[in-house]
């Protein structure tokens, strides 16, 4: 047999030549698999974590037509100068300029304006602090995926193509809604600007301006719920990953201690970063809902889709938002209270299987017929899935009882998911805020009874 290697410029040939057989290797193959696979799971990510900006193309687009690219100071100037002018200018002009019939009906379009622009500035001022101080790839916590399973990976992968997905099933039917209700709202409307030219179409420049402004501020919004619930997303793949991990390191306390250290960090992370829009977005559709509300119920004019059009939408946009944020917070500090349960029958297994070792001098614990002679698997019924998960117990403990002890009290104490200001963000929180909620229902219901 005769073996002989040529290299090239980006390719490397291996030919194997036998007695009358030439068999010949080349590396090209490889690199085009390489090629076709996300860049997320590529191994040269881990070398090279720049080759992640790919992966974010839709969310830099998004930015940038959204006037939120702080990459330079050009894009700053630009992003500020929408802001104030889509945020501020153009609603305060519209709702001075616009003078509509005079009818007995009461619009209640205007009830939206103030909530819109103090819901954006929230998202706004996230967005800012956030670019500003992490980065985008920071921001989703990209750095540490080459610390992650191929497992974690791939699911980070498939939840960046979706995370636009609930942007657009939220936007797209909203604005259609929006640009019916501003077509036929400007059809019967007069716009007066002091010292304008009759010859300037006032009502078409308005009306583009007024949808403009209605874009970028429910789009500036559902960003930065997308990206709350992307980064729960990922916490949640950890979670699945970590839970995976009881199920292949036996009994190794340490690494297990390390990966929910890790986890924990980014959950502390995503909960300062996002604790002021949670709480100032909970406060503002409270008072923004209810306010609006007590005003529909109690006026006796006529609702029809003209005038209370705009508030229709608004209650919709906020809503599903939030309810994204919620919902990613809630599933996410669910799956961490879990793991207390996984990795306190991880211990009782653990601990069983060395006593019996112990006791019967190398008899073997086994819960499956066909299992390896060596090591156990002890099926645990998943709190979150229906199928089985089996956790190999060796027989030759490598941690002690006292370590894996610790390791359950530690869990015990550190359960938390999603806080705010130290209070978790779990089904009993949500309990709470809906009785709140539900009994401000009820009071204004009895004040529009004593109203009317």
């Amino acid at each position: 047999m005769k073996t002989s290697s040529i290299q090239t410029t980006g390719d490397t040939c291996v030919d194997l030549e036998f007695f009358d057989q030439h068999i010949s290797f080349n590396d090209q193959t490889n690199e085009q698999h390489h090629a076709s696979l996300p860049l997320l799971l590529q191994p040269s990510y881990a070398r090279s974590k720049s080759s992640v900006f790919d992966e974010l193309r839709k969310f830099r687009i998004s930015l940038k037509w959204c006037a939120l690219d702080h990459s330079s100071c050009v894009g700053k100037f630009i992003s500020y100068l929408t802001f104030i002018t889509l945020t501020v200018a153009v609603p305060l002009t519209a709702s001075l300029s616009i003078k509509e019939p005079s009818t007995s009906t009461i619009s209640f379009n205007k009830l939206v304006e103030l909530p819109e622009s103090s819901m954006v500035i929230i998202s706004f001022f996230t967005l800012w602090q956030s670019f500003r101080a992490y980065g985008l790839r920071q921001l989703l916590f990209l750095d540490g995926l080459q610390d992650d399973s191929m497992y974690v990976r791939r699911g980070y992968a498939k939840e960046l193509d979706k995370a636009f997905r609930y942007l657009a099933c939220i936007l797209l039917p909203t604005f259609l809604f929006e640009l019916a209700h501003k077509i036929i709202f400007f059809s019967t409307v007069d716009v007066q600007i002091p010292r304008a030219c009759s010859r300037i179409p006032i009502n078409s420049i308005m009306f583009f301006s007024v949808l403009a402004s209605w874009i970028y501020r429910t789009g500036v919004f559902l960003l930065v719920c997308v990206l709350f619930r992307l980064t729960c997303e990922l916490q949640i793949l950890r979670f699945e990953g970590f839970r995976k991990m009881l199920e292949g390191s036996g009994s190794d306390a340490r690494v297990i201690f390390e990966e929910h250290l890790r986890i924990r960090k980014q959950l502390s992370l995503t909960s300062h970063r996002y604790r002021f829009f949670i709480i100032g977005s909970l406060i503002i559709i409270t008072i923004s809902q209810f306010g609006a509300l007590l005003m529909v119920l109690a006026s006796k004019s006529e609702k029809n889709f003209l005038n209370s059009g705009d508030l229709v939408v608004c209650s919709a946009v906020q809503l599903s938002g939030f309810f994204l944020c919620l919902m990613g917070a809630a599933r996410i500090t669910h799956r961490a209270q879990g793991i207390v349960s996984v990795a306190t029958r991880w211990h009782m297994f653990v601990t069983c299987s060395s006593s019996n070792a112990g006791l019967d001098d190398g008899r073997e614990v086994s819960t499956k017929a066909d299992h390896d002679a060596n090591q156990n698997q002890v099926a645990i019924e998943g709190a979150e899935s229906d199928s089985d998960i089996f956790i190999p117990v060796s027989s030759q403990d490598s941690s002690s009882f006292q370590t894996r002890q610790a390791l359950v009290t530690y869990l015990q104490h550190n359960n938390g998911g999603i806080t705010l200001f130290g209070f978790a963000f779990d089904r009993g929180l949500l309990h709470t805020i809906f009785a709140f909620e539900f009994s401000l229902v009820l009071w204004i219901l009895s004040q529009v009874v004593v109203l009317s």
